[in-house]
């Protein structure tokens, strides 16, 4: 068996201790050609029970450190080194997010020679000081441009100042851009740039994998991989799609056709990508979806189809994704289906590493020359024989527990909750419910006597409708006063309890229109009597503001009832919520609230009118054909007089 030309050429240079920038095509065995010279850097107890190492070179921190931008690519180069490091037992740990911190944690403490890891979970814990970095002897950079491509780059730049000066360094990768050659320039010294291709194997692709691109239409694609799925000689395929939601809906629809499927892609939780990466290796799913995240370094054996369900986005991209194919001499076949959008984006990828499909040719399911191809046998259909769907499927392969951070692939501590609350009493989403003006049983709310109560309830109707029930908070104030009140009447309600309500905030005021004014009879008290209610058919007439009576004399200044028609009437401003007094004892005395702000100390403005007969009143303003009655303004030391 002989080495792979990268292997051949890069492990002398890298045996002696020299930088290395190792670049060769996928498959071709690059992963040993970094982790041989890697293994004979690192001292282990066997080195120093053979005598080729000095006891006090023994540690149990790091010595070697590999930098990979995927966690795929991070479980399968750990695999690859613990494998040629079993002889000499070196310790290899893999660290990547996705899994809990604690065994890694403890994986440290124990010691290890060796970490694989992406960048992320690297420097977490380089930031808890529970990884040591300040042994390390030796770090390589594996697929440098894909951790350029995903933003890695800073990371990656941290990693290195964390490390000692004095290293080995070495940077692998398939495709060099140039911003990767600058990070190699400045963080590596006089380093041997190896480019190595085999004679008989020109170009940029692999020479074992055979290419097809077909021109396909969106709507016709599930139908198309499904008969391609079904071609003679068909081993382990993968399916590469551009997007996560693509790749989730493809692995469906194959599942639903009759094939053992799985989906790697982003939206899933570790424990379900390494599941199905355990499956399709094990061969209990034999086709795998997956977005470009398995499009590196992913070396699974008997991987015979890869199909670019969508078109990649550069040239690179479609380099590591047919190279999960035809890897270490094996045959491959590679189908691209190009839609008619991404045509544009095809054709650069073409022009850049020279193929011969400039203009793929439009193709179908039901297309002759696709059968002729892929050698799909005559009559094949969209469905998996039931005889022939021997395989496993996805769900014979347990998902590990991986305690994986974010909720996801763990066991919620709180899975009886849904029995707690079926035990409870069943209840109204609302408890409370409010009504228009608010409640008296709400908190801060004012208590209300209940006559009060009873007396607005029984105010005459509207001529719109039944007047609503009226609660202290929500009172109405309008432009027409109450109606005329005998003597006898108006004593009562001046022997009836007043309440006096101030709170804050205020109810919404409402204002009623001059026609409603007219019929609608407002309570200017909360405390009224039932005196009230029997005036209904009495006519109404105009509140008078009215000055300190005699005692025992009641004298109202009253204006007659305008006409009907609602042109002639006059339009006053609304006034402010009135405070009621409570008068002296057999005296009815109705102070009307200034204009100005409650709170104020200084004395209230009333108005007040002469004492003069009724009959005087209602003739003089009957001569005059006024609505409005006259009136005066009070002297200060009236005002001042009648407050105390």
């Amino acid at each position: 068996m002989s080495p792979f030309p990268i292997q051949e050429m890069t492990l002398p240079v890298a045996l002696s201790g020299s930088d290395v920038i190792g670049q060769a095509k996928t498959g071709t065995g690059k992963t040993l050609g970094f982790g041989l010279p890697l293994l004979e850097r690192v001292t282990v107890l066997a080195d120093v029970e053979a005598g080729r190492a000095a006891p006090e070179k023994l540690t149990d921190a790091p010595q070697a450190l590999i930098v990979v931008p995927t966690r795929e690519l991070c479980q399968q180069v750990t695999n690859d080194l613990l494998t040629a490091g079993k002889v000499r037992n070196v310790r290899v740990l893999a660290i990547y997010g996705g899994r809990a911190y604690e065994p890694q944690v403890e994986a440290l403490k124990k010691g290890v020679d060796v970490i694989v890891g992406t960048p992320g979970r690297l420097l977490d814990l380089a930031g808890q000081r529970k990884l040591d970095l300040s042994h390390i002897r030796v770090l390589v950079l594996d697929e440098a441009d894909e951790m350029l491509d995903l933003g890695f780059l800073p990371d990656v730049e941290r990693i290195i100042t964390m490390l000692p000066a004095k290293r080995q360094t070495m940077l692998f990768s398939a495709t060099m851009p140039g911003a990767v050659i600058s990070l190699a320039r400045r963080y590596m010294s006089q380093p041997t740039h190896i480019n190595a291709t085999s004679p008989d194997d020109e170009g940029t692709t692999v020479k074992n994998t055979a290419q097809y691109v077909y021109r396909a239409h969106n709507m016709d694609k599930p139908e198309l991989v499904s008969r391609i799925l079904q071609a003679d000689g068909r081993g382990l395929a993968m399916v590469f799609c551009r997007t996560k939601r693509t790749a989730a809906d493809i692995a469906d629809q194959l599942e639903k056709r009759g094939f053992a499927s799985g989906a790697v892609h982003g939206d899933l939780g570790q424990g379900a990508r390494e599941q199905a990466l355990r499956a399709f290796r094990n061969g209990k799913v034999d086709v795998l979806v997956c977005t470009d995240v398995a499009a590196r370094g992913i070396d699974v054996e008997g991987v015979t189809h890869v199909i670019n369900y969508q078109s990649p986005e550069d040239e690179k991209t479609y380099l590591h994704r047919i190279g999960r194919t035809g890897r270490a001499g094996a045959k491959g076949i590679a189908i691209t289906l190009v839609d008619w959008d991404d045509i544009p984006r095809w054709q650069l990828i073409n022009k850049a590493l020279d193929l011969k499909f400039p203009d793929p040719v439009e193709t179908y399911s039901t297309s002759p020359h696709l059968y002729e191809e892929l050698s799909i046998p005559a009559g094949t259909k969209g469905v998996l024989p039931r005889i022939e769907r021997t395989r496993a499927g996805l769900r014979a392969e347990e998902i590990e527990d991986l305690g994986e951070t974010g909720g996801r692939g763990r066991k919620s501590a709180a899975a009886p909750a849904p029995a707690v609350r079926e035990e409870r009493p069943a209840r109204t989403p609302r408890q409370r419910r409010r009504t228009r003006g608010g409640s008296a049983a709400e908190e801060g709310a004012t208590t209300v006597p209940a006559p009060a109560t009873e007396a607005v309830v029984e105010a005459p109707e509207s001529t719109d409708g039944p007047a609503e029930p009226r609660t202290p908070r929500r009172r109405r104030r309008g432009r027409v006063g109450a109606p005329d009140v005998a003597a006898e009447a108006a004593v009562d309600v001046a022997e009836a309890p007043v309440v006096v309500i101030d709170t804050a905030p205020p109810a919404v005021k409402t204002r009623t229109r001059a026609a409603k004014a007219r019929t609608e009879v407002v309570v200017e008290a909360e405390a009224v009597t039932e005196a009230e209610a029997v005036t209904e058919a009495k006519p109404r007439r105009r509140r008078a503001r009215a000055a300190k009576p005699v005692t025992e004399e009641v004298d109202f200044q009253t204006a007659p009832v305008a006409e009907p028609a609602p042109e002639a009437q006059t339009v006053t401003k609304p006034r402010r919520r009135a405070r009621v007094i409570k008068p002296a004892e057999d005296e009815v005395d109705f102070q009307i609230a200034p204009m100005a702000e409650p709170e104020t100390d200084r004395p209230r403005r009333r108005t007040r009118t002469a004492a003069k007969p009724k009959t005087d009143a209602v003739a003089e303003t009957a001569t005059d054909g006024e609505a409005k009655p006259r009136r005066r303004r009070a002297p200060r030391a009236a005002a001042a007089k009648s407050e105390g």
